[in-house]
Order: C-alpha cells, then structure tokens, then sequence
C-alpha cells in the first residue's frame, strides 16, 4: 500500500494565473481562495482534476485548495493523487491544476458539480496551462476532469471506466489524455477494473512509457 503522506507542495511552487477572476459570480461568492496550480512549469505531467472541494480549513496540512490556493492539496484526494504520482516515478515531476479552479458549493457546505458555463469560463486558463507546460501527458483525475478535457475538442466521454488508462487524442490539446479513477474513490473502482494498487501503479507506468 502507498505511503499516505506524500510531500506537500509550498507557496512557492504555486503558479497563479491571473491576480484576480471573476467570471462566474457564483464561485466568486462560494470560494475562500481560487485555487491555482502547483508544480514545475516544465513538468512530464499536467494531472488535472475539476474543481477543489470545500476542504477544512482547521487542519494544519492539506486544508484543500479552497484553503491552501493550490491544487490538490486536500486531505483525501490530494494526498493520494501526489501518492499515485510519486509511487509511478514522477515525484517532483508533474504540474497540478483544475479544470475549474474554484470551489462550487452547493448552498449548504458542500461540493456540486460546476455548471457548463463555470467549466467554459475557465477552460481558457486549462488550454493555457497545458500549451505552457507542454507535458508528455495529461492525466484526467476522475470522470469529471476527463469530460472537461474532451470538451476542449467538443468530444463527448462514453462510458468513463472503458476510457480508464487508454490514451486519447482530443483536438486542441497536444499531449495525450490518460484518464484515472479519481482519486478519493480509487479504493472502490480499481478492484472493479480487475487491479490492486500496484497492479494499478504498474499499468499506469507502462502506459506512460508507451507514450
């Protein structure tokens, strides 16, 4: 089993696209910080998700990009995605985003999914990124993220768990996207689709190298 605590990112590994957004006034109202990207700018790998969550804000560590103002840091799938990572061999390797970079909530605390205008408000920030860092791959952290990214090339996703570790080309994006189960639900999708985790880590770093 993976390490639980991998390293957690600083601010200075944060890459803020913009002082400010206010594009879609929901989020405006929802969010505490917008939640920017984090990692090397010429990294191998853009791992994105959809949006960060509510996140709690009393912990000391992984507070969630709500809190932190950087991708995937929260306690759940933040740390587990950077496990999943780090465990394939790209630790210090990869560039974190969103493809919504604010936190949707849904009036009482918790996550909704953001709404098609909020994803094409900010997927000219993901189109930017991606152009900018210029990875080998893209991978899509969960349904979600992967139909956002197919959006970019107007592709529709059919059936998401097919679609698990099988590169696809979406126009308007160069690299590859290789779709993931998300990471806060990997405990229940991998044994469905036939792996354990390192039958899932070693699958994930052959389709790598095959890129």
């Amino acid at each position: 089993m993976a390490d639980p605590e991998p390293d957690h990112p600083t601010p200075s590994e944060a890459n803020p696209l913009a002082d400010d957004c206010r594009r879609c006034p929901a989020l405006v109202e929802c969010r505490t910080r917008i939640s920017w990207s984090v990692g090397p700018t010429d990294a191998s790998l853009v791992v994105v998700g959809e949006a960060p969550g509510a996140g709690d804000p009393t912990r000391e560590r992984w507070q969630g990009g709500n809190h932190s103002g950087m991708a995937y840091t929260a306690a759940a799938s933040g740390r587990k995605v950077r496990s999943l990572v780090r465990d394939v061999g790209y630790a210090g390797d990869a560039y974190y985003t969103n493809a919504v970079k604010c936190f949707p909530c849904d009036g009482e605390g918790s996550n909704r999914e953001p709404t098609a205008e909020e994803r094409a408000n900010c997927r000219p920030y993901l189109v930017s990124e991606v152009e900018s860092v210029a990875p080998d791959c893209i991978l899509a952290t969960g349904k979600h993220a992967t139909q956002s990214l197919f959006a970019v090339g107007g592709r529709s996703l059919d059936g998401f768990l097919d679609s698990v570790l099988e590169p696809a080309h979406v126009d308007g994006l160069a690299p590859p996207v290789v779709p993931l189960v998300h990471p806060s639900y990997q405990e229940v999708w991998i044994p469905r689709l036939g792996y354990d985790y390192a039958g899932y880590v070693a699958a994930l770093g052959e389709t790598l190298a095959e890129l």
